[in-house]
């Protein structure tokens, strides 16, 4: 939708202001694309990094607690399960990307994990809870990146929209506006200028037949 405007110089001065603010705030938005762009390249990057890795180790913790079950009575697995010795505590903060608060999760573990006896479980079932106890912090590091993701993912649509609204829709109306003004006052000059000439035509025209 175009801009609508007055055909006056004030109106014509207001317009090239809006128009360099316009200008100013599509680089600044930019430039902040470009930087929330290049973060999200570095997440996505660690995130997919550290999933793989944990991925594999969670596939081998499986494939023990497989082998754990297969060879102990049902009864005596959920017994070594029943009550468990450790417990995860999550701790909590956060970071600061451009305007952007992002979390970040850590786990710390207290406690011991086998606590169970020795007689009716197996080798298989140690080694596959000291996977899952390893492995559990990054699992909650993957959270926090995942919702840091979401978060920038977010702010980049935004913003995204804002460089375009900017770039496709304002700055052209914009300067549509200033064309249109700038025509028009051009045109209400010359048509001024027309007069003036008539006028002085017919004043000298007056004073020729004055005088004869």
């Amino acid at each position: 939708m175009a801009v609508v405007v007055r055909a006056t110089r004030m109106e014509l001065q207001t317009l090239r202001k809006r128009s360099v603010l316009a200008r100013r705030g599509h680089k600044l938005l930019k430039d902040k694309l470009d930087e929330l762009m290049r973060q999200f390249k570095i997440l996505i990057a660690e995130y997919m990094g550290a999933r793989q890795k944990i991925e594999g180790e969670l596939l081998e913790a499986y494939r023990e607690f497989l082998f754990a079950r297969a060879s102990m009575r049902r009864e005596a697995l959920a017994d070594a399960l029943r009550y468990p010795g450790a417990v995860a505590v999550v701790h909590g903060s956060t970071r600061k990307v451009m305007n952007l608060t992002l979390p970040e999760f850590d786990v710390s573990m207290e406690g011991s994990i086998r606590n169970y006896g020795m007689l009716d479980t197996t080798p298989e079932l140690d080694a596959s809870l000291e996977v899952f106890a390893r492995v559990l912090p990054g699992i909650v590091r993957l959270a926090g990146q995942e919702k840091a993701i979401g978060i920038l993912a977010a702010e980049i649509d935004r913003t995204r929209r804002r460089v375009n609204a900017l770039e496709y829709i304002l700055i052209p109306e914009l300067e549509e506006a200033v064309s249109r003004i700038r025509l028009k006052l051009e045109e209400i000059e010359r048509g001024n200028l027309t007069r003036l000439m008539k006028v002085k035509k017919m004043a000298e025209q007056k004073r020729e037949g004055t005088l004869l």
